[in-house]
């Protein structure tokens, strides 16, 4: 009997790891997303994918990887590309859309994102404030840690 095929999706985004759950970075070329995944990385952050991420469905989790061609490696403006030492995968906890800080709303609702048929918490975050690292991180917390989620209002 042969395995059921899994579905599994490329997406334009880059995955750092904090304390085991994945944070998917979204958004157009340019727009931030290896920059801060770099100062997430400098604070303890692992790298999974940058610019591209494999995501596929395992049992009641979205799962993330970089696609064979670009594990390890993340763009540093001014730099180059940098090998680092990867995660190989880890299930995604929050997705990160990645806009200008004029966008994002100061008290938003709660968003969610279907992937591969499961339902993901969803953020708007400017990229460049000074503050981006500690807020992804507090949001992470939010979404994934129990009893914090409380403090985010309906």
């Amino acid at each position: 009997m042969s395995k059921p095929r899994s579905e599994t999706l490329l997406v334009h985004a880059t995955a750092v790891a904090i304390g085991g759950e994945a944070v998917l970075l979204r958004g157009a070329s340019g727009c931030g997303k290896s920059d801060l995944a770099l100062r997430l990385i400098d604070a303890g952050a692992r790298l999974i994918a940058d610019d591209q991420s494999e995501l596929s469905r395992r049992g009641d989790r979205v799962i993330v990887r970089a696609p064979a061609t670009l594990a390890g490696l993340i763009e540093v403006r001014g730099i180059g590309i940098v090998r680092l030492d990867a995660l190989a995968e880890a299930p995604v906890g929050l997705v990160v859309d990645l806009v200008a800080a004029e966008k994002v709303e100061r008290m938003p609702g709660r968003r969610a994102e279907t992937i591969l048929g499961l339902v993901l918490p969803l953020i708007e975050m400017a990229p460049f404030d000074a503050s981006a690292a500690a807020k992804l991180r507090l949001a992470l917390r939010a979404f994934t840690a129990p009893g914090l989620s409380a403090i985010l209002l309906e």
